[in-house]
């Protein structure tokens, strides 16, 4: 890529800090983090022109990469600090990663589809964060990653019917896991799960969403 197109790619990706996330984006580091984090690298070739518009883009295998609010949101509801420890269920295309730990986070992430699997870790690398900080597996998200639980955050990047248990039980006291929840993608909303310091686990809607649905373990939420 020329020069001339990274300097249009960059000041394309700062109107969209500026233009689509810092009016409703209210933590600051989050917005720093969506503005270094280049979402044209997780993007096809053939879509790079289309990295900085605030919708959803295919990647193939009939998944997407998440419109860049709807990343900055989750991200923010999440709580990410320095120190957190993030489970992500759905690797995809590996921006949410990429964001995540450009946060400063240590993040663990699932992806159910070998190929975005691949594909994501070798992008991810390309960009330098194929770093001890950085944990990526193929396999069933609806397991989550009990091994390396508690996490003081999940996030779900695609939406099941219901919340998943096995997730809220690796879910640390005091910790967040945002999660979009629906059998119909016509009827999803995003929830936001916190366990408390006693253990009580309390859910509240946050706004209506469109994902693609998780598949794997418990995909009919039977």
């Amino acid at each position: 890529m020329s020069d001339r197109a990274d300097v249009a790619l960059a000041g394309a990706r700062a109107e969209m800090v500026r233009r689509q996330l810092a009016p409703d984006i209210t933590d600051e580091r989050v917005l720093a983090a969506m503005a270094a984090v280049p979402r044209h690298a997780f993007v096809p070739a053939e879509l790079v022109g289309y990295a900085y518009d605030d919708r959803p883009l295919p990647i193939g295998r009939a998944q997407t990469i998440s419109q860049p609010f709807i990343v900055a949101a989750m991200t923010e509801l999440a709580g990410i600090g320095p120190t957190s420890r993030v489970l992500e269920i759905g690797t995809g295309s590996g921006y949410q990663a990429a964001v995540l730990v450009a946060l400063g986070a240590e993040v663990w992430s699932i992806e159910i589809d070998p190929v975005l699997a691949a594909h994501a870790a070798t992008t991810l690398r390309g960009l330098g964060l194929g770093d001890d900080r950085l944990h990526l597996r193929v396999g069933d998200g609806w397991a989550g990653w009990p091994e390396a639980a508690p996490f003081t955050a999940i996030l779900v990047t695609a939406a099941p019917p219901t919340v998943p248990p096995e997730l809220v039980a690796q879910l640390a006291r005091g910790g967040r896991m945002v999660i979009p929840v629906g059998a119909a993608a016509l009827d999803q909303e995003l929830r936001l799960v916190l366990r408390a310091q006693d253990d009580r686990i309390v859910e509240r809607p946050v706004f209506a969403v469109r994902f693609v649905p998780m598949t794997g373990g418990d995909a009919a939420g039977g």
